[in-house]
């Protein structure tokens, strides 16, 4: 049987590249499902992104990641949106058909998925902490998901209220926002709390400054590295069910693997593939 030389390609732009893992995980996800693709980590400098947009077309990209600093950049090269991405108004895969670029957002999608393991959001009450673009992507997600209400809690209030609004004016979900100033005391009628920050993440050992988790509630993290912050910790030493910040990072790699190829790759290859990268 001949053999086929040429391999389907997908990939990452960022700056900087060189601390990306998801090359590690894609591969070996390819890999095992026997599949011709590649992932190619790829060093793109702001004025760099129209380059590597024509560049993808040119050699038939099947489609490509955007992270820092081009996930709003990015709408002006593309020809259509899916409705999360449109909303958040960030876009951190784009899927290439012939010529034409549609910009999706897989952040939220990848954590609502891994999310439902444990809870499905619909009719929820949600508190997250932060409203950067984490924070922003797992609102959205989440409300069109049908979380009923979401706190958004940040240190800069207006920030807060700018995410709030939008939730509430786009989304069928209620929305407000709240100042965090000292300790935050989660409401008792909170059903998950995500903390959507990077504290905590390695090397520091700081947590986000809260009180009040309970028994039964879902407490997740979006800091992947360590896998088990103290925020984790503390909320599972209280009884509360725990979401690693891995979950969010496989379920994304699982979608943008699905909106380029179709397939459905396997979870757990791409889980041990991200914890060896991780400890490496």
């Amino acid at each position: 049987m001949a053999t086929d030389f040429l391999s389907q390609l997908t990939g990452s732009f960022a700056t900087s590249a060189a601390q990306n893992p998801t090359v590690a995980v894609m591969e070996a996800a390819y890999a095992a499902a026997g599949m011709n693709v590649r992932y190619i980590n790829c060093e793109v400098p702001p004025d760099r992104l129209a380059d590597a947009v024509r560049g993808a077309i040119g050699m038939g990209w099947l489609g490509f990641n955007c992270s820092i600093p081009h996930k709003v950049a990015i709408l002006d090269y593309l020809d259509a949106l899916a409705p999360s991405a449109e909303i958040i108004g960030a876009v951190n895969c784009v899927v290439i058909d012939g010529e034409r670029l549609t910009g999706e957002n897989t952040d939220g999608q990848g954590f609502v998925n891994a999310l439902r393991t444990l809870e499905d959001p619909d009719g929820t009450s949600m508190v997250i902490l932060g409203a950067g673009g984490a924070a922003r992507a797992i609102a959205v997600e989440s409300a069109l998901a049908g979380a009923r209400r979401i706190t958004i809690v940040n240190r800069t209030r207006a920030r807060g209220a700018e995410l709030a609004e939008l939730v509430s004016s786009r989304t069928p979900a209620a929305a407000h926002a709240v100042e965090w100033m000292g300790t935050y005391d989660i409401p008792t009628d909170t059903d998950i709390i995500v903390n959507a920050t990077s504290i905590g993440f390695h090397p520091s050992t700081s947590t986000p400054d809260v009180s009040g988790f309970r028994e039964g509630m879902v407490a997740a993290d979006v800091v992947a590295n360590p896998p088990r912050t103290e925020f984790l910790q503390r909320a599972e030493a209280a009884g509360a069910r725990t979401l690693e910040g891995l979950g969010m990072l496989v379920n994304q790699a699982l979608t943008n693997a699905r909106l380029w190829t179709g397939r459905d790759l396997d979870p757990m290859v791409m889980r041990r593939a991200l914890e060896d990268s991780l400890e490496a």
